[in-house]
């Protein structure tokens, strides 16, 4: 154990913290198994064998990147979809587009970290899969809420069950990042999007959210 950050537990935190930072930006472009440990401890500047001092291992070091990024990702779809200047389907259009951005911000390099880490580690222990699950039902959860939404103001058309049509965008968006990704293109990002929100959900008027490039 490292003395010196036992004396300093401020310090210790930070560096803690700036592990869990540097993980989920690292997870997000590369996944989990593709990622070592000293291209993390490098990163951060930390000796690898303080490592152990932070995490009791790589698996529990995941775990709360997993969680980082839960919570990193819940702030950004409350910024869109609870955004009361828009109406409910303008919301969920704020979200694609601003989610669009970010993968242009990041020159295609960076995926969805639920996504790389679902198709790496839910065959490891379940722990992972339910973990991973969990976080996409919060999504799917927020997304059903604001459809129900938009059809209760009149805004939509579709009879369509809110929690499938929930259930279907996240699984067609998981499949579009990572298109685009290969693609290194907003191509299959846009597709999903219109298609979900301009056809499938049925508008009875005009999504006035404006698409930020």
């Amino acid at each position: 154990m490292n003395k010196s950050l036992e004396k300093n537990p401020g310090k210790a935190e930070a560096k803690r913290r700036a592990l869990i930072d540097i993980g989920t930006a690292i997870f997000t472009q590369k996944g989990f198994s593709s990622t070592g440990l000293d291209e993390i401890v490098q990163t951060a500047d930390v000796p690898k064998g303080s490592f152990y001092y932070y995490f009791a291992s790589k698996e529990a070091y995941a775990h709360e990147v997993i969680e980082n990024y839960a919570r990193y990702f819940a702030r950004k779809l409350d910024k869109s979809l609870n955004d009361g200047k828009r109406t409910p389907l303008a919301r969920l259009k704020a979200f694609t587009d601003d989610a669009t951005a970010g993968v242009m911000r990041f020159e295609f390099r960076r995926g969805c970290l639920v996504g790389n880490l679902g198709q790496e580690m839910a065959g490891l222990e379940d722990e992972f899969r339910v973990l991973l699950l969990g976080v996409l039902d919060q999504w799917r959860d927020r997304f059903r809420d604001c459809i129900e939404e938009a059809r209760a103001t009149g805004e939509i058309a579709t009879t369509v069950d809110a929690t499938a049509l929930a259930r279907f965008f996240w699984s067609a968006w998981e499949g579009a990042v990572l298109c685009a990704k290969l693609e290194r293109s907003t191509a299959p990002l846009d597709n999903v999007a219109t298609l979900f929100l301009d056809h499938l959900l049925q508008p009875t008027r005009r999504i006035t959210a404006a698409r930020k490039r």
